[in-house]
């Protein structure tokens, strides 16, 4: 029987970083420091429920490595959040923001908690409790969080808000994805699906895709897949989607789906399906689709071993986290499938977090057209450097993004004497 394929998200972020590292020929010692978190935090937190009861959420902060500036990564709140995936997501966090070249390092937080079933009020008592918890360790000159699963600017308003009365001082830049009332900023709303596009019209020009009638279809139709959905005709010009599904199924139109209307069908029906004209599609179905450009936007592990062979898309697109894995990824590249790796492809979202933090630190706002163009600027420069690198060394995609970012950060941990 053959060998069961590795799906733990830590077991395969350290092993994309182990085939990266030999491929630099990274000495034993770096390379073992950039295996494991730097700091990790692991805290109870006791909030008083709406009935009276008290009730104890587990929950993290790993801080990956902050050799190129603070921490940055966002705080999920999920019932089946795990350790592990925290400290996968802060080691792509890390990689993420050296790729895109941001003087930032990589951190990721999470709460063991079921949001769809707590109140508001719940939900601020969680938030102050889990700020009140870390506080010692996060501020713009050490680690700043940002939303992620189930987390909303508000959440950020709360948990800035509690830093701020421990500190009894202004600290808007200790949080980034805030309300634009209390510092957020412009353009944060849909960073990561606008990153995400602005690297599919690079990678379509150096492939020579004619974009003008490209197929795309959208696994995950949360956030960064709604914008996706729209975005993706408004930047390329055109192009029609056919198929998007979310954790119920999907819907698929060979002739094309109007991305405003699908978008308006979701937020009013709460699904995808039903949505007329369409045909039902399973989530599995849709990765198969023979589409131009695929973007899964979901979760992690939905491309492996077993559904790689049938993956007809020319351009991968992974908004998600982890979405492929390592064995998937050899599978694509031996079959000419371009992948946009995840911690390029998502990026938009922590680089206008940056921006964010930047405002926020010298108290003045851009309008929205500086942060898209200083985003697509960010964007086409990490995007084009990793495809130079990809041609050059004869690797994947997701290998060449590896290279950059971790010589990257090995360079500042060798000159900061780490190592």
């Amino acid at each position: 029987m053959a060998n069961k394929e590795e799906l733990n998200p830590f077991k395969i972020a350290q092993s994309q970083l182990d085939e990266c590292a030999e491929k630099l020929g990274l000495d034993e010692a770096t390379h073992e420091l950039l295996r494991w978190p730097m700091r990790e935090v692991v805290v109870s937190l006791p909030v008083k429920m709406d009935d009276g009861t008290t009730k104890v959420f587990k929950a993290f902060r790993v801080q990956y490595n902050g050799a190129r500036g603070p921490t940055k990564g966002g705080i999920r709140w999920h019932p089946d959040e795990t350790v592990d995936t925290v400290r996968a997501l802060s080691a792509w966090m890390t990689w993420k923001t050296a790729v895109v070249d941001i003087p930032l390092g990589g951190s990721k937080g999470g709460i063991i908690c079921n949001p769809k079933e707590m109140s508001d009020g719940e939900k601020e008592r969680l938030a102050r409790a889990y700020m009140r918890a870390i506080a010692g360790i996060v501020g713009v000159t050490q680690d700043v969080p940002a939303p992620d699963v189930y987390t909303t600017p508000q959440i950020m308003a709360w948990m800035m808000d509690e830093y701020e009365a421990i500190r009894r001082e202004h600290h808007p830049g200790v949080i980034t994805g805030k309300p634009l009332s209390v510092g957020g900023s412009q353009g944060r709303h849909d960073a990561t699906a606008r990153g995400g596009v602005y690297c599919v019209r690079e990678a379509a020009k150096r492939l020579n895709i004619n974009v003008s009638n490209a197929s795309y279809a959208i696994q995950g139709f949360g956030n960064a897949g709604q914008y996706a959905a729209t975005l993706t005709k408004e930047i390329l010009g055109t192009g029609r989607l056919v198929a998007v599904s979310d954790s119920r199924g999907g819907v698929y139109n060979p002739d094309g789906i109007e991305p405003l209307d699908m978008v308006k069908w979701k937020l009013q029906n709460r699904r995808v399906a039903g949505f007329p004209g369409t045909k039902e599609i399973t989530n599995a179905e849709l990765l198969e689709l023979d589409v131009d450009i695929l973007y899964p936007a979901a979760l992690e592990n939905v491309i492996t071993r077993d559904n790689a062979e049938n993956i007809k898309a020319r351009i991968v697109c992974e908004l998600a986290n982890g979405p492929t894995t390592p064995e998937a990824d050899e599978i694509l590249h031996k079959n000419g499938v371009h992948i946009i790796p995840d911690f390029l492809a998502n990026a938009g979202g922590v680089t206008v977090s940056y921006f964010e933090q930047v405002q926020n630190t010298y108290n003045y706002y851009w309008p929205i057209e500086e942060v898209y163009e200083k985003l697509d600027q960010k964007m086409s420069t990490a995007y084009n450097s990793v495809y130079e690198m990809h041609k050059k060394q004869n690797v994947h995609m997701r290998l060449a993004a590896y290279m950059i970012a971790v010589s990257r950060v090995a360079e500042a941990c060798k000159l900061r004497g780490w190592v």
